[in-house]
């Protein structure tokens, strides 16, 4: 395969929410530029982009896959993600790496939440969009009505590009507004179409269309404006730069429209791509960083400066191993390079390059800056990763990933799986960053984290598929604290004196609570010589001890000062041992006299949702036991600010969905600790005297 220059170049990721064509639209592109034979099927589990047993099985996408092909002497750099919210991780690092989006929205339906998030993110990322109405071949399709939701939840520079004229079952039919022309697609599939003259009907709300573009193109070149009024019209190779500039620069958003599983629309498409959208040449430089500095330096991006690499995707292939996803941001890079890792400060020497069509790879040795590619079984480098040539020594902006939202704990069916899943969860992290885990201490549980129950649902079988261990998922443990709200004193002897050397301690304590997030501080008031200072380290292990068991229902004791401030010892019995006990003893009486309760985590909940939807979900909370903070309009869109105890968001993410209709989205971060309500206390107290986790 010959090596592309950047100017040839067109990398774009399709986008959108779930279930609207985004695949389907990928596989006729790879057949409309020879790549495949056939346009794969979803429901046959034929498609050159869902390739893995989840997807197969479940017929969604779960994983960003990398697709290419040529169109008119152009190189295709796809990158097909996944639309369901669970997956938006991938979606978000698709768009951090490639020069244009496409949006699909189905004909049928009207832009959905994760339509709303992959437009925000490509603004986030300031590149240009492409809107591609899909599925206008199915029955009940109402393009004028998706278009008129689009502009006013959108823009009012979204402009219709393609329109379809026999929208429904056979649509084969497009105005386009460009050439005002109709396009007549053939029904075999062949994406080929006949250029003919519109009908009467059609030719005055074209001509209409086509001079309102020639103005919004003017606003980037009023040359154009002038010799359009002269000419009286324009041709397509005339209004070339000026379309570029407006569409690099957001002027105007062109809608297109399509049926790709009957390749209906798709080859003209490909045309306005290869023609009209950016190259990574638009951009001459790109914003990085030196390895640990945070102020930005920009660093020049063609073939000629030194190679930088980011890696944005790991996979781990059967027969393979793990496979690096990268775009080549500035240079050239080949097999067999060595290149410095400036992420972790470690050298790499890259392996076989290929281009990827799904599992499909083809070796090219060489690409050039702008090009995306893979490398195989890199040493230490991981996803977000900056691989550069050592003159250049930068970091490129790594791709920022939400927060997870909803939290199980693993329950292994195996005991000495425990390694197994360790190696796996890691993996898998690689893998897909949005997926976290981590070992709790305190809770004594692994947790996983992610986006939604389907995330982890997958997690579970590919453990037991790739690493062959079996885990059950549990609600994770609530991290309680216990604390006091009075003063407290006690006076505590130990004394041991049956069966071997004796044990004696006393020690006299008095705890007095403090303000929130001081934890607890140990100090002692001893004066004269009734206990030797040498067992005022033993006293504080014992202390130190108590906090760490609980002493209420089992939580970590946080928020207070305990001071030991006199006690008794023996010539003989009393050692270190001795006072750790007593201290431990001393603490625990002294607590429980300064009217000990419990703390439950609150988190800061951000919900947004459909208007329609605003009192079930408000409703919702209040039943979590939640306080409303405050609401916003936001793109059409509620956002409500809440606080919510931890202990009632458990599955909130699955909850919001369904009432939700699959339009709500949450985020969640732990805000403070406040005191339980007593009757949910006694109820949190009583399980745990049961050995019940609450």
């Amino acid at each position: 395969m010959s090596t592309f220059k950047s100017s040839d170049i067109r990398n774009f990721a399709i986008v959108g929410h779930g279930t609207s064509g985004k695949t389907v639209l990928s596989e006729a592109m790879l057949y409309n530029g020879g790549e495949t034979n056939r346009i794969g099927k979803i429901e046959d589990g034929t498609t050159i982009s869902d390739y893995h047993l989840s997807e197969t099985s479940r017929q969604i996408s779960i994983s960003t896959t990398l697709l290419h092909c040529g169109w008119e002497g152009k190189k295709f750099n796809i990158l097909d993600a996944p639309g369901f919210l669970d997956f938006i991780g991938e979606a978000r690092s698709a768009l951090h790496v490639v020069d244009f989006a496409l949006v699909a929205v189905p004909g049928v339906s009207a832009p959905e939440a994760g339509t709303d998030l992959v437009w925000k993110y490509a603004g986030e990322r300031g590149i240009p969009k492409l809107i591609v109405v899909t599925m206008l071949n199915k029955e009940h399709s109402k393009f004028d009505t998706v278009m008129k939701e689009l502009m006013d939840h959108f823009s009012k520079r979204i402009f219709p590009f393609l329109l379809p004229m026999n929208a429904g079952p056979g649509f084969n039919q497009i105005a386009d507004v460009l050439r005002r022309k109709m396009l007549t697609y053939r029904t075999d599939g062949s994406g080929k179409y006949e250029e003919g003259d519109l009908p009467d009907e059609w030719q005055d709300k074209v001509d209409q269309l086509h001079e309102e573009l020639i103005e919004y193109i003017a606003e980037s070149d009023d040359s154009l404006l002038k010799k359009f009024f002269d000419q009286g019209s324009l041709s397509e190779d005339e209004l070339r730069d000026g379309l570029h500039d407006a569409i690099q620069n957001g002027t105007v958003i062109p809608l297109v429209c399509s049926a790709a599983d009957a390749n209906v629309g798709v080859t003209r498409i490909m045309d306005l791509l290869a023609k009209y959208y950016p190259s990574p040449a638009d951009r001459t430089s790109v914003e990085a960083r030196q390895p640990g500095i945070e102020e930005a330096v920009e660093i020049s991006t063609t073939d000629s400066d030194p190679a930088s690499i980011l890696v944005f995707k790991t996979v781990s292939e059967p027969h393979v191993g793990e496979l690096s996803f990268f775009r080549v941001y500035s240079g050239s890079v080949r097999n067999g390079m060595d290149l410095k890792n400036t992420t972790r400060q470690s050298s790499e020497r890259l392996g076989q390059i290929f281009v990827m069509n799904g599992k499909n790879r083809k070796d090219v040795g060489q690409l050039c800056a702008g090009d995306i590619g893979a490398v195989v079984k890199l040493k230490n480098t991981h996803t977000g990763d900056t691989l550069c040539d050592s003159r250049l020594n930068v970091e490129l902006r790594k791709v920022e990933f939400p927060t997870p939202s909803i939290h199980e704990a693993v329950v292994t069916k195996s005991k000495g799986d425990e390694e197994k899943i360790a190696t796996g969860l890691a993996t898998l992290h690689e893998e897909d960053p949005t997926f976290v885990y981590r070992v709790d201490p305190e809770l004594k549980q692994t947790i996983i984290s992610g986006q939604g129950g389907l995330q982890l649902e997958i997690v579970v079988e590919r453990l037991k598929r790739k690493f062959n261990v079996e885990v059950s998922l549990v609600e994770p443990r609530v991290p309680f604290r216990e604390t006091i709200k009075s003063q407290g004193s006690s006076k505590y002897r130990h004394k041991k004196q049956s069966g071997g050397a004796g044990q004696f301690a006393e020690v006299w304590m008095r705890v007095e609570y403090l303000e929130r997030g001081r934890g607890v501080e140990f100090k002692n008031s001893l004066t004269g010589q009734n206990v030797d200072r040498v067992f005022v380290p033993s006293v504080e292990k014992g202390v130190n001890a108590a906090c760490e068991e609980g002493i209420l229902a089992g939580y970590l004791v946080v928020d207070l000062e305990a001071n030991f401030y006199d006690g008794k010892q023996h010539p003989v019995d009393s050692k270190d041992i001795a006072f750790q006990i007593a201290g431990k003893g001393a603490f625990r009486e002294a607590f429980m006299a300064a009217k000990p309760c419990l703390l439950e985590p609150i988190s800061e909940v951000e919900v947004k949702v459909p208007e329609q939807f605003m009192g079930d979900v408000m409703g919702d909370i209040s039943g979590r036991r939640g306080k409303i903070l405050g609401m916003d309009s936001e793109s059409g869109f509620q956002v409500i600010r809440a606080q919510i105890p931890q202990a009632n968001l458990y599955r909130y993410s699955t909850s919001l969905r369904s009432l939700t209709g699959g339009r709500g989205m949450h985020s969640e971060n732990f805000s403070h600790y406040e005191e339980m309500a007593k009757d949910l206390e006694k109820k949190v107290v009583a399980a745990s005297k049961k050995g019940d986790d609450g």
